[in-house]
C-alpha cells in the first residue's frame, strides 16, 4: 500500500483579541463591536457570556457547642422548670438557659430543656450540637426507638425534631443524672424561682 503524505492542516490559526470582531467594514450581528474584555475562551453563546456569574454567599460556620438540658415538676404533674447548660468546643460556657413552666409534667419540662439548648443553637448558627440528656423517653424519641404516644408530647417532639433539622449535625445522647448536674441544678433554680 502506498504511503500517503499528510494533508496540510486546514486549520485556521488562532485569531487575536486585536482582531476578534467583525472584519473592517462589517457590522457586528450583535450590534456593537464586542470588547476583548467580552471574549470568552469557551463557546458559549454571547447571550449567556454577557451574564453576570451569580455571586454565593455562605453564612460563617458558627461553633460546635455541646449541652446538657433537664427539665423536672416536683409532683408530675406540679410546679415545673428546666434548664440547658451550653458551651462551645473550647469548653466556654456560652449559656445557662433556664424557666420556670407552671404546672406540668416532667417529660414536658425535659423537652422544653432540649427545646430552649436547639433554639439557642440555631440562633448562634452552630455548625453542630450534641445534647446530653438524662431523660432517657426524650432521647430514645428524638432517636426514633420510642414513638411518641402522649399527645402533650408530640408538638414538643415535633418542633425539637424540626429545629434540629435546621442544624448541620445534631447529636443526642443518654447521660447518667450524676453527669448531668449542671442543667439539673439550673431546672431547679427554676422552680424555685416559681414557687
Amino acid at each position: 500500500m502506498p504511503s500517503r503524505s499528510p494533508r496540510p492542516s486546514r486549520a485556521r490559526p488562532p485569531r487575536s483579541t486585536k482582531d476578534a470582531g467583525p472584519p473592517p467594514g462589517q457590522k457586528s450581528l450583535f450590534g456593537d463591536e464586542p470588547k476583548p474584555s467580552d471574549l470568552r475562551p469557551s463557546a458559549q453563546p454571547r447571550a449567556a457570556a454577557s451574564r453576570p456569574a451569580p455571586s454565593v454567599t455562605t453564612a460563617p460556620a458558627g461553633p460546635a457547642l455541646r449541652a446538657w438540658v433537664d427539665g423536672g415538676a416536683r409532683g408530675n404533674p406540679g410546679p415545673a422548670g428546666y434548664g440547658a447548660y451550653v458551651e462551645d468546643e473550647n469548653g466556654r460556657v456560652v449559656g445557662e438557659l433556664s424557666g420556670f413552666l407552671g404546672v406540668t409534667t416532667n417529660n414536658v419540662a425535659e423537652y422544653r430543656g432540649l427545646l430552649a439548648a436547639l433554639e439557642l443553637a440555631r440562633r448562634m448558627n452552630a455548625r453542630s450540637l450534641v445534647v446530653h440528656a438524662d431523660s432517657e423517653l426524650v432521647v430514645k424519641q428524638m432517636n426514633g426507638i420510642y414513638r411518641v404516644k402522649h399527645e402533650k408530647l408530640r408538638p414538643l417532639f415535633l418542633e425539637a425534631r424540626s429545629l434540629a433539622s435546621l442544624l448541620p449535625a445534631f447529636t443526642i445522647r443518654h447521660v447518667r443524672r450524676e453527669q448531668n448536674q449542671d442543667a439539673d441544678r439550673l431546672a431547679n433554680e427554676a422552680m424555685d424561682r416559681g414557687i
